[in-house]
């Protein structure tokens, strides 16, 4: 009978000694696991943070070049609005030719070079085209030398 309450006692620590070491191999299985998860959780964080900090630029850029056209776009609406008051007047480099010299004088001989009112429009149409087209470059030159190359 002692050698069967030794043994038991033996059988049973060495059965604690077994399960110990289950319990270690689990708990450091879990551990690598949790030190895997913090780290990809981290690196998500990190992402996250860039994406962030990427569209706060990205905004103050549009923001920037939009404010940009805006005001050129002013710009251009005061000077048609001038021009149309006749506030101001748009100067061409013109010449005139007289019709002939032989007949009397008109009024149309004194009338003064100017645009048509169709010439007119389109003048400002493409000077409202050309800031558009200046704005949206310089603003995607912009974009790209700091979200791109970066």
């Amino acid at each position: 009978m002692i050698w069967l309450a030794n043994n038991w006692r033996s059988l049973v620590a060495v059965l604690l000694s077994i399960c110990l070491c289950l319990f270690a191999l689990l708990a450091d299985s879990y551990r690598d696991k949790y030190k895997a998860a913090k780290s990809l959780a981290e690196t998500q964080q990190e992402t996250i943070n860039d994406m962030q900090r990427r569209q706060q630029s990205v905004a103050a850029l549009d923001a920037k070049y939009t404010k940009e056209l805006a005001d050129a776009q002013a710009t251009i609406d005061q000077l048609h609005d001038d021009v149309a008051s006749g506030k101001r007047r748009l100067q061409l480099n013109a010449t005139c030719t007289k019709q002939s010299t032989s007949g009397t004088a008109s009024m149309d001989d004194a009338a003064s070079p100017g645009l048509t009112d169709s010439a007119e429009r389109d003048y400002f149409t493409l000077r409202s085209r050309i800031e558009l087209a200046g704005k949206q470059i310089a603003g995607l030159q912009q974009y790209i030398r700091e979200q791109c190359l970066n």
